[in-house]
């Protein structure tokens, strides 16, 4: 399973995720988040970064072009789009995305199912809540283009594998404190999602 560490801040952060072998790391760019990082601080981390790895703009409420202009002015490779739009938004978008699936009952996790697609629990609040999604509803569905999200952490990453998920999105679960990544936790995490 490719892993994403979200809620990055900080270069310390970015680089101890990528050295423990993260294939993606996620920028929050919405303001009410306490992993909020404003453009010009991620612009500063992501110009830093080595190459080969997945730099992901997460937003929420936004236009457009407003998500674009973030994009291109920090170098994120991708934009993770967490609320409800239109079908004609990426168009109009024309930047590689991500759509986000907050997901209430089962029927959710097959939207937009021959597309990559990120599937978290649904929550009042945006993201980093450590909600979990009801992992019977997996079963028996093809969750190769399924990215989870959602209340995972070290001790339960490696019970999805059976599953076949192309890969899991982790913020709170290897916090030490909020928007501050553990290294032992980041470690631990992607050590059991890739073994």
């Amino acid at each position: 399973m490719r892993v994403k560490i979200c809620g990055i801040t900080n270069l310390s952060d970015a680089l101890m995720a990528i050295d423990a072998g993260a294939d993606a790391l996620g920028f929050v760019f919405y303001p009410q988040s306490p992993r909020y990082i404003s453009p010009e601080s991620a612009r500063r981390i992501i110009r830093r970064l080595p190459p080969f790895v997945e730099k992901v703009a997460l937003f929420v409420n936004e236009s457009a072009e407003t998500i674009r202009s973030i994009c291109l002015e920090t170098g994120c490779t991708l934009a993770q789009i967490h609320f409800d739009v239109e079908e004609n938004f990426f168009d109009t978008l024309g930047f590689p995305s991500l759509k986000v699936i907050r997901a209430q009952k089962q029927e959710d996790i097959f939207r937009y199912n021959d597309e990559y697609r990120l599937i978290d629990a649904y929550c009042e609040g945006y993201g980093g809540s450590g909600k979990r999604l009801n992992i019977e509803w997996f079963e028996g569905a093809d969750c190769s283009k399924i990215i989870l999200a959602g209340g995972l952490e070290p001790s339960n990453v490696a019970s999805l594998k059976p599953y076949g998920f192309y890969g899991v999105d982790v913020s709170s679960g290897v916090e030490a404190s909020k928007g501050k990544k553990s290294p032992e936790l980041v470690s631990a995490f992607i050590a059991q999602a890739q073994s």
